[in-house]
């Protein structure tokens, strides 16, 4: 009873991710975690969303996570994605399901809610039918209350004039800034760790939004009782 208890467990741990494909070389330890990500957020339970998290997402909760996910991604390669400060991409002309990772999703080290941030967003991309939410160029000078240059979060590299910002709340940068303060504010079974890491990785990701009004009405939106 114990072994097939044991079996049993097994097969729900792996069967949200049984059809997502990863080519071989996508180091297996990428693979591991990446299938334990998908895993992780499957299984979250919210008792609330924003209306624009409605929109794009409907509940927190994890199967309909797992079915944004699933119905966009089939399959994981590694691919430089033209180099630079990229951590991931879509390369929609090849295939738009295929998601491609890069040496900086690989050799930097971020907490899980980063990692689900960005394969959310690369998953955002794969929608064909709405232009593949294409990024805007980041204003030059691009710099944050502080007045200092604003970096990637993930990669320290200097984000001005670069094609890293959104002028649209249903963007990738937006759908996922999105995505990350709804699990902070309303996910019922996660740690305080998580909700902190996705409050903070979420208030990064909203400074690429970079029409002010729609950066006021995703703030607005955040506030909703």
């Amino acid at each position: 009873m114990n072994k097939l208890m044991m079996a049993l467990v097994l097969v729900v741990s792996v069967s949200s991710q049984a059809a997502l494909n990863f080519d071989s070389d996508v180091p297996a330890a990428i693979k591991t975690q990446m299938i334990e990500d998908l895993n992780f957020v499957s299984q979250l339970t919210g008792n609330g969303q924003t209306p624009f998290h409605k929109a794009i997402f409907s509940a927190v909760d994890g199967k309909t996570y797992q079915t944004f996910f699933d119905t966009r991604i089939t399959s994981v390669g590694v691919d430089s994605c033209g180099g630079g400060a990229a951590v991931a991409c879509v390369q929609p002309f090849f295939d738009p399901n295929k998601m491609w990772l890069t040496d900086n999703f690989i050799k930097f080290s971020h907490p899980q809610i980063a990692r689900l941030m960005v394969v959310f967003h690369e998953a955002r991309h794969s929608e064909s039918n709405n232009g593949n939410w294409m990024h805007a160029s980041c204003p030059r000078p691009f710099l944050d209350s502080n007045g200092k240059d604003m970096k990637s979060i993930w990669t320290g590299a200097k984000l001005e004039g670069q094609p890293a910002c959104d002028i649209t709340q249903n963007g990738s940068y937006g759908s996922s800034t999105i995505m990350l303060k709804n699990i902070s504010r309303f996910c019922t079974n996660c740690s305080d760790k998580v909700k902190m890491d996705a409050d903070i990785y979420a208030a990064d990701q909203l400074n690429r939004i970079s029409r002010p009004a729609v950066k006021q009405a995703m703030i607005a939106d955040f506030a909703t009782p």
